[in-house]
This record gives structure tokens, C-alpha cells and sequence, in this order.
């Protein structure tokens, strides 16, 4: 595998950390670089506005999305080294279609946290986090860092289908059967990780589902595509 795979043929996160001018830092320093500063604004935030309660769900999601990165990297990795089909790979990653998704989930976030929850609930879930006048820096902190696990959830949600797609579309090797069972796993364990954020939406019933509904989606279509794929 090379060590500098062509874009189309990695995630927009990747393609976009290697072709900053000027940055050569490796994959392991990019995802300590990406935790270390929302951690530090999180941490520096509910500091400056005392928003100590907050800061916890924050770095709930920013460890979530740390490990979003580790998995999509490593999934990414194994994919390319794998003698997979040239459409499995570019299916997979020169659609860009977990760029679409994660748009679509984050569109409808934005619309929860901000229109429909205050029309639900006596006490929207912002006011709850920062207060009923909430410091503009602090949202655009929360925005950025929900962006941060829309996309890497959107990322899941297409690792899933085209993971079972390719499983029922294509038979492999040996070899590349048990690498295309590993990427299936790896998206298991991070829809497992993202359990973390669940005890900070038990008054959030709606939100609640939909990263549960996510969850148990993501274990079964990925967990199928790893049991065929072996078996096949």
C-alpha cells in the first residue's frame, strides 16, 4: 500500500488533512491535534462562562469523534490494502456520499436543537447545556464539534451499506474476506463507542432514538456484512 494513497480513493477527512500546503504530520498527530483543540476550547470555554456541566457532554462528543477518526483511518487503511474490486473502492470512497449524509444529519440536528425541541419542551436542550442566553462562541464551539460527529456518523452509515453491498456483490479471497470482516467490526465498535452520549439525552427522547436507532442499525447491517462475508 502506499504510503500517499490518490484522493478518490480515501474519505474527505483524509484527503483533506493531506493536501493542506505546508502540513506533513502524520495520521496519529492529526487525531491528537483535533482532540487537543476542541478539548482545550471545551475546557477554556466552561472556564470563561462556568459552564462546568456542559464541558462534560462536550468531551463525551469529542472523544466520540477521536475514536470516529481512529476507525474511519484504520477502515481506510485496510480497505486500500485489500484486494477489493476497483467499483467496492470507489463506491466506497470517491462518491463522497458520507459527505451527503452527514449534511442530512446535520441539517436536521440544527433544525431539533434550535426549532423543534423549543417548541416541545418548557426548557430547549441549549438552554439546559448554556443557559438562557447562551454565549454565541460556545454554540459555534457546539456546532463545530456536532458537524465533527455528523460526519463521522454519516462516514458510518455508508462504511455499513457498502460494506454489505460488497459482501452480497462480491466474492473474495481468503485474505481479503477476513480484511473486509475486520472494516465491518471496526464500524461495530464505533457505533458501540457512541453509546458514550447516550446519558446525556435521557430528557431527549427523539435524540435519544435516533443515536440508539443509529446504533443498533449500524451493529446489525455492519455485523451481517461481517458474518457473510466469512461464511460466503
Amino acid at each position: 500500500m502506499s504510503d500517499a494513497p490518490e484522493y478518490g480513493e480515501t474519505w474527505v477527512y483524509e484527503s483533506i488533512v493531506g493536501a493542506l500546503p505546508g502540513v506533513n504530520i502524520s495520521e496519529a498527530g492529526a487525531i491528537a491535534l483535533q482532540v487537543a483543540i476542541f478539548e482545550v476550547a471545551v475546557l477554556a470555554l466552561a472556564w470563561v462562562y462556568d459552564l462546568w456541566a456542559a464541558a462534560v457532554a462536550g468531551t463525551a462528543a469529542v472523544v466520540v469523534a477521536a475514536v470516529g477518526s481512529i476507525v474511519m483511518l484504520r477502515m481506510g487503511q485496510l480497505t486500500r490494502a485489500a484486494a477489493v474490486p476497483g467499483p467496492y473502492r470507489r463506491l466506497l470512497f470517491g462518491s463522497s456520499i458520507e459527505v451527503v449524509l452527514a449534511v442530512l444529519a446535520f441539517v436536521a440536528l440544527v433544525t431539533h436543537l434550535f426549532v423543534f425541541d423549543g417548541r416541545q419542551t418548557a426548557v430547549p436542550l441549549v438552554t439546559v447545556l448554556f443557559g438562557p442566553e447562551p454565549p454565541v462562541v460556545v454554540v459555534y464551539l457546539m456546532l463545530l464539534v456536532l458537524w465533527d460527529l455528523c460526519y463521522r456518523i454519516g462516514t458510518s452509515w455508508w462504511a455499513a451499506v457498502v460494506g454489505l453491498w460488497g459482501v452480497l456483490r462480491y466474492r473474495f479471497d481468503d485474505p481479503t474476506a477476513k480484511t473486509v470482516g475486520r472494516v465491518n467490526l471496526l464500524n461495530v465498535g464505533f457505533g458501540a463507542a457512541q453509546l458514550l452520549l447516550v446519558p446525556f439525552l435521557h430528557d431527549q427522547p427523539i435524540l435519544l432514538v435516533a443515536v440508539g436507532g443509529h446504533v443498533v442499525a449500524v451493529t446489525i447491517v455492519s455485523g451481517v456484512a461481517a458474518t457473510l462475508v466469512r461464511i460466503r
